[in-house]
This record gives structure tokens, C-alpha cells and sequence, in this order.
């Protein structure tokens, strides 16, 4: 039987960075090439990032793509027969499409349009595309190799249906699946059933890193036409996953349509390879735990968008809690201790164990630390408007945003915001103050979840033989703002696993009060909870993003209104 051996580069490019991406693609093409691969499969819109969002409707960047994917075809002729299957933004009369190209011997051999353009969760397509109506299916050394693009994967009798009715040897697939928990739960099954009916192998390759809110978790996977794992790259990490494929050679049907679509082909030529010794054992990378999976992906997140944007450094207050607790050890995991430049900023209302704990916060991870009292900044306004109660709880966190951003200004640091999910849920947060900043790590991460990723990562440092870096203090004390005598968060929410039990529910699941009653939720609570929540949408707005890791994050999976007089009620 014909033989392949088959290269996933799975990489990790910045949108709109066209000559940087373009330089990543020929690194790891010649990486593939020194790994004698026959065909090397990129993510989707890997030349230009992804997702490019509006930048899709700029015809000067749509025809900047176009140069660059036509630019890298020449660049492909030094590698010989090395058949490169790559994303780009492409434009036509009809207007911007979501494209890849199969590149061959200096020239662009195939090009196709993504067909499916996802309108749904994090997804505009449909707004910043149009969609493709035909399939391109290349004959390369003896064997028939069709293409479909992400979405088109995912949705039953489409391009993988016409593709097996026409007839293939060999299905690839370049992707940008954004990362949520237990998606793989969902992948590789969705992939088996597409290889069993494009009755072909399937060669997924997905990107991998951070994109502003979005994080790639990789996990490319190539599955055998009867839906077996055949092989799986690691996540959260760029990496080259080179396998042998033994492929029978079927006899297809010709040009024409099939499953409603337009299929044609073309003969690239080569012969089928000589036989070899194929590589031993095709790598198949175990996945992440739970835990681990939502740790790397937020040190991910964190990591890119820094980097990505220009950053060295990053700078926020450590107040002992357990959220600046997690934050800084994500950091310190994402960009070393010398980048992390924490804050100790009391108040008179600060305790002397969260000062202790910020301290010794700050010697575990290794990190730069000062402190900068700011009781003295907050007399002067209190003193001078009169302020009480919840005024002056404000002032106080409105005076530490201040002093960071005042940071930020003089080092050239970003500000990271500490808030949780379940905080930025029910309003728990000052705006222009705990709020400030250019990105929340833990935006998408319940409080609950907070300590059980808190716990997760001094065990594993544990483990290692490591100090743990978080306090147990930090994770076991109740928490609270202090901005008041005694204060607890008790005081103004309910208990934290109840609040995000009718949280999950109501923000996760979309279900109403009638559901939230089902569920055994006491009207009372479901009332209290509901109000903060949609009361709160105006501050969401103006929170910096974060790093998306559930299925319905704040942003662009959920759009509601700011403005809106609906409200979940009993009847």
C-alpha cells in the first residue's frame, strides 16, 4: 500500500503579524522537511492568525494575506516535494474568505473556502465572511487527498459527507478550536465519526496559544478511517507530530457534485514513495487532567497576550487573598518571577495576616515585591467629601488602582486585574478599582474553582519536591475585601459554593427562575443572586478581558444588553 508520512505543525501564530507567521511557517516546513515528511498540515488561518475579526473586512490586509500565502509557495520550492497545506485570509468579487492553499513545487496547487462559517459562542463568521461552495481534492504520490476547514468538520452531512461520497484517501483538516473545559471530551469522538464517514484517515491539526480572550490548547489528533486514535500531539505547546500512514488507494468518482457541493480534482503527479521503515510507534500524547488542562491553559492565556502585545513585565496588588494568590503564581508560571512585580497596598482596615501572607506570598514565588501604604491617599478624600459606608470602601479600592496604574505608567508594567468569575458575576467589584487593568486572569475561573486550582498547584509543587507557592493561609482564611471593619464576604453574598451552584445555572446554563427553583434553590437566594447579576452587566463591560476556559464566558459568549428591563422573576 502507498505510504505517507505526515507532519502536524502545530504552532502558535499572532494575528496579523503576516511576515512574523510567515516566518513560523518556514521554520516548522523545514522542520517537517528534515523529518522527510511527504505533506505538512498547518492550522487554520495560520498566516494570518486567528480569530482576524474584523480585520477580515480591510481589503489592503485581505490582499496582504493573498501576497503572503503566494510569497511562501515560492519559498516552499527549496523544500522539493513537500506538498504544504496552510490557512490564510483570502478576498474574491463575492468578498473575504476564510482559505487554505496547498502549495507544491513554488506554486499554490488548491485553494478552498472554508464552507460553515460558526455564528454561535465566541464565532462571527457570518459577519466577516463569505462562505465557500466547492472541495478540491489533490492526487499526490498515487493518493486522493481532500481538505475541509474547522467548522466544516463539525456539522453532519457537509463537506466530510461529500468528500466521502466522491471518494478519498486521505482527509486533512487545519483548525482553530478554542480551548474549554472537557472540549476534548467532545473532539475526538466528533473526529472518529468524520473519518468513518469521509471513510478516510483525518488529519487534524489545531493552533495553538493565546489570543486575546481565546487560548488554542493544540491536541491535534489524526484518527484511522475506521474512527481509531492513530496519533495525538500534546497541548498548550508548538510541536511537530510526524507520522507514517500505510493508505489504500481507491478508485474515486470524477469531478461533479456530490452531497450537494462541487467536488474537483486535480493531479499533482509523483509517484507513490519507495517503500520504508515507518516511524515505530505513531506518538500519542496522553491528555491533560482537569486541573493541569485549566492551569496550562491560563498560563497560556496570560503568557501570549503579554508577549504578544509588547509587555515584559506585569504588576498588581497582593493582598494576601487567595485571588492575587493564584494570579501571582500563574504569572510567575507564565513569565518568570523577575516579571512579577506585586504590591502590598494596606489600608487602617488591613489585617496584619493578609500583610504576612502578601510577604510571604511574594518570597515562595520569588517575585518582586514593595509595599505602598495607601491610607494616607484615602484620608485625603474621605476627609475632604465626608465619605461613609460603601463610598469609603470604594475610595479605598479606587486608590489602589490609581497607584497601579500610576505604576504601570512609570515601568512600563500591565496591570492585571484579580477578579474571579463568580465576583464579576454578581458586581463583587469596584470599577476603577479592583477593576482596573489590561488583562484578568482568572475572569473566567468560579471562586470555587479559584481554591481547587490553588490547591491543585501546591500539590504538584508538592510533588516536585517544591516549595508550594501559595500560602496555605491565603486559601483556608475566609475571604474579604477589607474595606470595613471585620468584614467578610459573607456579609454582602451568600456562601461561595452555594452562589456559584445558582451561578453555573443561571449565567452557564441560561435557565430561568422556574429551572433555578426545580433545582432546589431557595426563592429568596435565587431573587438576591438574579438581581446582582443582571444588575452588574454594565460593570462586565468595562472589565479587561480574560482568558476564556467555560463554555459561556463573559464577552463573547454572553451579550446582554446594558440597558434592559427584563428580569428573571417569580410568577
Amino acid at each position: 500500500m502507498p505510504q505517507l508520512r505526515i507532519a502536524m505543525a502545530q504552532v502558535n501564530p499572532t494575528v496579523g503579524d503576516l511576515v512574523g507567521n510567515s516566518a513560523i511557517a518556514v521554520d516548522w516546513i523545514r522542520k517537517a522537511a528534515d523529518a522527510g515528511a511527504d505533506v505538512v498540515v498547518f492550522p487554520e488561518m495560520s498566516l494570518t492568525g486567528y480569530p482576524v475579526e474584523d480585520l477580515a473586512l480591510r481589503a489592503t490586509f485581505a490582499e496582504a494575506s493573498r501576497r503572503a500565502v503566494d510569497d511562501l509557495a515560492g519559498r516552499v520550492a527549496e523544500f522539493g516535494d513537500l506538498l504544504v497545506y496552510v490557512g490564510y485570509l483570502d478576498r474574491d468579487e463575492q468578498g473575504p474568505r476564510n482559505a487554505a492553499a496547498a502549495l507544491l513545487r513554488g506554486e499554490v496547487v488548491a485553494r478552498q473556502f472554508k464552507h460553515h462559517l460558526p455564528n454561535y459562542g465566541v464565532f462571527d463568521e457570518r459577519r466577516n465572511f463569505e462562505p465557500g461552495s466547492s472541495l478540491d481534492i489533490v492526487r499526490f504520490r498515487g493518493l486522493d487527498v481532500g481538505m475541509v476547514i474547522c467548522e466544516d468538520l463539525w456539522q453532519d452531512g457537509g463537506p466530510v459527507a461529500a468528500l466521502g461520497q466522491a471518494g478519498v484517501d486521505l482527509v486533512v483538516s487545519p483548525n482553530a478550536s478554542p480551548y474549554e473545559r472537557a472540549k476534548d471530551d467532545i473532539r475526538l469522538p466528533l473526529i472518529s465519526r468524520r473519518a468513518r464517514e469521509a471513510r478516510a484517515p483525518i488529519v487534524y491539526t489545531n493552533q495553538v496559544g493565546g489570543q486575546d480572550d481565546l487560548v488554542f490548547d493544540g491536541d491535534s489528533i489524526v484518527a484511522d478511517a475506521d474512527g481509531t486514535l492513530l496519533a495525538r500531539a500534546p497541548q498548550f505547546v508548538e510541536h511537530l507530530l510526524v507520522l507514517d500512514l500505510e493508505l489504500e488507494a481507491g478508485e474515486h468518482g470524477p469531478d461533479g457534485e456530490y452531497a450537494g457541493i462541487e467536488v474537483r480534482r486535480r493531479v499533482l503527479g509523483l509517484e507513490p514513495r519507495e517503500p520504508y521503515e515507518p516511524i515505530a510507534e505513531p506518538p500519542i500524547s496522553e491528555p491533560l487532567s482537569d486541573e493541569a488542562e485549566v492551569w496550562y491553559a491560563l498560563v497560556t492565556g496570560l503568557r501570549d497576550y503579554v508577549r504578544k502585545n509588547g509587555f515584559r513585565s506585569v504588576t498588581f496588588g497582593f493582598s494576601g487573598g487567595i485571588d492575587s494568590a493564584l494570579v501571582a503564581a500563574l504569572a510567575v508560571d507564565a513569565l518568570g518571577p523577575d516579571a512579577v512585580y506585586g504590591v502590598s497596598m494596606p489600608s487602617k482596615y488591613s489585617s496584619e495576616h493578609s500583610r504576612s501572607d502578601a510577604a510571604e506570598l511574594a518570597r515562595r514565588l520569588g517575585c518582586r515585591y514593595r509595599t505602598e501604604p495607601v491610607a494616607e491617599m484615602v484620608h485625603a478624600y474621605v476627609s475632604q467629601l465626608e465619605l461613609s459606608g460603601l463610598a469609603e470602601e470604594n475610595v479605598q479600592a479606587r486608590a489602589r488602582g490609581v497607584l497601579l496604574m500610576a505604576l504601570s505608567n512609570a515601568d512600563g508594567h500591565l496591570v492585571l486585574a484579580t477578579g474571579n468569575k463568580t465576583e464579576l458575576a454578581v458586581g463583587y467589584s469596584t470599577i476603577y478599582g479592583d477593576a482596573v487593568g489590561g488583562f484578568a486572569p482568572i475572569k473566567d475561573v468560579f471562586k470555587t474553582h479559584v481554591w481547587e486550582l490553588a490547591r491543585w498547584r501546591n500539590a504538584e509543587a508538592e510533588k516536585r519536591g517544591e516549595t508550594p507557592p501559595i500560602p496555605e493561609s491565603s486559601i483556608s482564611k475566609p475571604p474579604s475585601a477589607e474595606l470595613a471593619p471585620d468584614q467578610v464576604d459573607t456579609d454582602s453574598l451568600p456562601d461561595y459554593a452555594l452562589l456559584d451552584d445558582i451561578l453555573d445555572d443561571y449565567v452557564e446554563g441560561d435557565r430561568g427562575y422556574a429551572d433555578l427553583l426545580e433545582a432546589g434553590f431557595d426563592p429568596e437566594v435565587i431573587d438576591r443572586v438574579v438581581w446582582m447579576t443582571d444588575k452588574a452587566e454594565y460593570k462586565r463591560r468595562q472589565y479587561p478581558p480574560g482568558t476564556k476556559i467555560t463554555f459561556k464566558a463573559f464577552g463573547r459568549d454572553r451579550r446582554l444588553p446594558i440597558t434592559n428591563g427584563w428580569r428573571e422573576r417569580r410568577d
